[in-house]
Protein backbone atom coordinates (compact mmCIF):
# COMPACT_ATOMS: atom_id res chain seq x y z
CA UNK A 1 0.00 0.00 0.00
CA UNK A 2 2.90 2.40 -0.24
CA UNK A 3 2.26 3.71 3.27
CA UNK A 4 5.83 2.70 4.04
CA UNK A 5 6.82 5.79 2.06
CA UNK A 6 4.92 8.11 4.42
CA UNK A 7 1.52 9.61 5.05
CA UNK A 8 -0.96 9.24 2.20
CA UNK A 9 -4.36 10.70 1.52
CA UNK A 10 -7.21 8.31 0.80
CA UNK A 11 -7.44 9.41 -2.84
CA UNK A 12 -3.68 8.92 -3.32
CA UNK A 13 -3.92 5.36 -2.01
CA UNK A 14 -6.93 4.62 -4.21
CA UNK A 15 -5.15 5.96 -7.29
CA UNK A 16 -1.91 4.07 -6.58
CA UNK A 17 -3.64 0.77 -5.88
CA UNK A 18 -6.04 0.95 -8.81
CA UNK A 19 -8.85 -1.51 -9.45
CA UNK A 20 -10.23 -1.27 -5.90
CA UNK A 21 -13.60 0.15 -4.96
CA UNK A 22 -13.86 2.94 -2.45
CA UNK A 23 -15.90 0.63 -0.22
CA UNK A 24 -13.26 -2.12 -0.25
CA UNK A 25 -10.37 0.29 0.37
CA UNK A 26 -12.28 1.89 3.26
CA UNK A 27 -12.99 -1.53 4.79
CA UNK A 28 -9.37 -2.61 4.41
CA UNK A 29 -8.01 0.58 5.95
CA UNK A 30 -10.45 0.33 8.85
CA UNK A 31 -9.31 -3.23 9.50
CA UNK A 32 -5.67 -2.13 9.46
CA UNK A 33 -6.54 0.72 11.82
CA UNK A 34 -8.35 -1.69 14.15
CA UNK A 35 -5.30 -3.98 14.15
CA UNK A 36 -3.08 -1.07 15.15
CA UNK A 37 -1.14 -1.00 11.89
CA UNK A 38 -2.46 2.32 10.52
CA UNK A 39 -3.57 5.62 11.99
CA UNK A 40 -6.29 7.71 10.39
CA UNK A 41 -6.37 11.48 10.73
CA UNK A 42 -9.38 13.53 9.63
CA UNK A 43 -8.87 17.23 8.91
CA UNK A 44 -11.97 19.44 9.28
CA UNK A 45 -11.95 20.92 5.80
CA UNK A 46 -14.61 20.93 3.13
CA UNK A 47 -14.51 18.31 1.80
CA UNK A 48 -12.87 16.52 4.75
CA UNK A 49 -9.28 15.49 4.16
CA UNK A 50 -8.36 12.05 5.49
CA UNK A 51 -4.77 10.85 5.79
CA UNK A 52 -3.38 7.45 6.70
CA UNK A 53 0.00 6.62 8.19
CA UNK A 54 1.68 3.47 9.42
CA UNK A 55 2.05 3.09 13.17
CA UNK A 56 5.28 1.75 14.69
CA UNK A 57 3.70 -1.71 14.60
CA UNK A 58 2.83 -1.23 10.92
CA UNK A 59 6.36 -0.09 10.10
CA UNK A 60 7.75 -3.17 11.86
CA UNK A 61 5.53 -5.34 9.65
CA UNK A 62 6.94 -3.86 6.42
CA UNK A 63 10.24 -5.74 6.84
CA UNK A 64 8.80 -9.28 6.61
CA UNK A 65 6.13 -8.26 4.08
CA UNK A 66 8.75 -6.79 1.72
CA UNK A 67 10.90 -9.90 2.17
CA UNK A 68 7.93 -12.15 1.34
CA UNK A 69 7.11 -10.05 -1.72
CA UNK A 70 10.70 -10.29 -2.97
CA UNK A 71 10.68 -14.05 -2.42
CA UNK A 72 7.44 -14.38 -4.38
CA UNK A 73 8.80 -12.31 -7.27
CA UNK A 74 12.03 -14.32 -7.36
CA UNK A 75 10.17 -17.63 -7.34
CA UNK A 76 7.33 -16.93 -9.78
CA UNK A 77 8.84 -19.24 -12.39
CA UNK A 78 9.28 -22.09 -9.92
CA UNK A 79 5.73 -21.68 -8.66
CA UNK A 80 4.36 -21.64 -12.22
CA UNK A 81 6.36 -24.79 -13.03
CA UNK A 82 5.05 -26.54 -9.92
CA UNK A 83 1.47 -25.62 -10.84
CA UNK A 84 1.94 -26.88 -14.40
CA UNK A 85 3.40 -30.16 -13.14
CA UNK A 86 0.56 -30.57 -10.67
CA UNK A 87 -2.10 -29.78 -13.27
CA UNK A 88 -0.52 -32.22 -15.73
CA UNK A 89 -0.77 -35.01 -13.17
CA UNK A 90 -4.28 -34.12 -12.11
CA UNK A 91 -6.35 -33.84 -15.25
CA UNK A 92 -9.53 -33.46 -13.20
CA UNK A 93 -8.15 -30.39 -11.44
CA UNK A 94 -9.21 -27.05 -12.74
CA UNK A 95 -6.31 -24.63 -13.06
CA UNK A 96 -5.97 -22.24 -10.18
CA UNK A 97 -6.14 -18.59 -11.10
CA UNK A 98 -2.79 -16.87 -11.09
CA UNK A 99 -2.35 -13.69 -9.16
CA UNK A 100 -0.50 -10.98 -11.05
CA UNK A 101 2.57 -9.61 -9.28
CA UNK A 102 2.08 -6.39 -7.33
CA UNK A 103 4.48 -3.52 -7.10
CA UNK A 104 6.25 -3.38 -3.77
Amino acid sequence: MNLSQGTQRFSELRDKIGGISQKMLTATLRGLERDGLVTRTIFPTIPPRVEYELTNLGRDLTVPVIALGKWAMQNQGRIAAARAAYDAGHSDASPTPTIPPQRL
